[in-house]
């Protein structure tokens, strides 16, 4: 799904559920553990605050003709989220909804004949995108780190439209061969550009498999062992 508008309209819906959620988490939930190791749910949220902080950054970079990369290093990325993670639920609302108005302000900027911009992830690195990819990118972590907070939303919670983009975007990563196919939507994915084992299962439970979340309980495999799957 490529359909920018769609994205936007998705992204709006899931931004919204997600700050529901922040909302109305207590604030002694805020320590308790994510769905993510070693990461409290307070760091699922500094995460995404930061995440749409330097989106934005680099997305206002873009629209003034400067190159920023997303994040100055790992080190600081990594630094910056067990900072923020540990002061208060009070902030970590506050910069989760100043990001999200931020993130959208800066997408505004951003001239159409700039949207094709090669943007780093960090200073020199391989891993680039461009403006043009940053409403899915923002997307993608909205909903999958929402339901890493492990609060009252879960993966089996997605929009299917967007749990079919996922699986689209991640299969198209995948450097081992195999087939995916929802049993609920009759959709197929194939990977590496090439055959293999055949892995089923609902859209929403093979996008969170295939982000490295695991769940193989809920999937079947076919043609061979089933794949193993990295982080994301």
């Amino acid at each position: 799904m490529t359909d920018q508008r769609a994205l936007l309209s998705l992204l709006d819906g899931a931004t919204d559920r997600l700050l529901r959620t922040v909302h109305a988490l207590p604030d002694e939930a805020f320590a308790e553990p994510s769905a993510l190791p070693a990461w409290r749910r307070a760091h699922v949220v500094a995460h995404l605050a930061l995440n749409g902080e330097a989106l934005a950054a680099a997305l206002a970079g873009v629209a003034v003709g400067q190159e920023v990369a997303m994040y100055p290093s790992q080190e600081a990325r990594d630094a910056g989220i067990a900072e923020l993670a540990a002061t208060s639920p009070a902030l970590l609302r506050s910069r989760l909804r100043t990001a999200v108005r931020g993130f959208s302000g800066a997408l505004s900027l951003v001239p159409p004949d700039a949207m094709e911009t090669v943007i780093h992830r960090l200073p020199g690195s391989e891993r680039t995108f461009r403006p043009a990819d940053a409403v899915g990118m923002r997307l993608r972590e909205t909903e999958i780190h929402h339901a890493d907070l492990a609060a009252s939303y879960a993966h089996t919670d997605w929009d299917r439209t967007f749990a079919e983009h996922l699986v689209a975007t991640v299969a198209a990563r995948e450097t081992a061969p195999f087939v995916v196919r929802a049993t609920d939507t009759g959709e197929e994915w194939t990977t590496a550009g090439g055959t293999g084992p055949v892995v089923s299962g609902t859209v929403a439970d093979l996008g969170w498999w295939l982000t490295g979340r695991g769940g193989e309980d809920r999937l079947e495999v076919s043609g061979g062992p089933m794949p193993t799957i990295g982080k994301w």
